[in-house]
């Protein structure tokens, strides 16, 4: 042993997993089947195995909840408190996912006791994970104001006004259409479809997709979708 005045100290990831049902902004919580906490909710979560590194970790760990590969995921920050976990010194590392709702595996979530919730009306949550879903939010409507990372909230075809619905959804107060349509409108990341929104309650709105080669080579440009004041 190389290290044996060293005590073991063990490392957590947990994933704040967020999707918008076309009115709120959610995140995906599981009620425990297991101690400690158990019949509690919390994030998913679990621990790095030896053989990966925490972007794996993250994937797995969101794999197993959702069935989805490939999706939006950040790492947020790392959380250390002495006494966050009350069975053994954790550390965790946190990342956040924006995942389409209406993709991910609903009975792969069930059978993992997963179920959504909208925000501001989330269950008392284990541990530090509160702070973690707070914090994690903050860095989502930070990065949505800038970049284009809301997009990976909806579906492949969209209405301007649908995509309103998901900012507001992010920020929790309304917004100007005009302004914001133009906004949108002009940062050129829009494909004008031909097809329009069967399911408008109003006037059918015209549905865009994303132009997917701009919306790459853009990403991390600055977009001031929201202002920073």
């Amino acid at each position: 042993m190389l290290y044996p005045a060293e005590s073991r100290i063990m490392l957590a990831i947990d994933c704040c997993i967020f999707g918008f049902d076309g009115e709120n902004l959610k995140i995906l919580l599981i009620k425990r089947n297991f101690n400690p906490e158990k019949g509690n909710w919390s994030l998913m979560g679990g621990f790095l195995r030896a053989d990966e590194d925490l972007n794996a970790g993250a994937q797995r760990i969101l794999h197993e909840l959702t069935g989805l590969n490939n999706v939006y995921m950040e790492q947020l920050y790392t959380f250390g408190n002495i006494d966050r976990d009350p069975v053994e010194r954790t550390v965790s590392i946190c990342f956040f996912a924006l995942i389409n709702i209406h993709e991910h595996d609903h009975e792969l979530a069930k059978s993992q006791n997963g179920y959504w919730f909208t925000l501001g009306k989330i269950p008392p949550l284990i541990f530090d994970h509160e702070t973690i879903v707070a914090k994690a939010l903050s860095q989502i409507q930070y990065k949505a104001a800038l970049h284009p990372i809301g997009f990976e909230l909806l579906p492949e075809r969209f209405s301007i006004p649908q995509l309103q619905n998901l900012y507001e959804a992010i920020y929790g107060f309304a917004l100007d259409r005009r302004n914001f349509r133009r906004k949108i409108l002009s940062t050129g990341l829009l494909l004008d479809t031909g097809e329009k929104n069967e399911n408008s309650s109003t006037k059918k709105a015209v549905l865009y997709k994303l132009d997917q080669a701009k919306y790459e080579k853009q990403f991390n440009a600055f977009h001031y979708f929201m202002s920073m004041k």
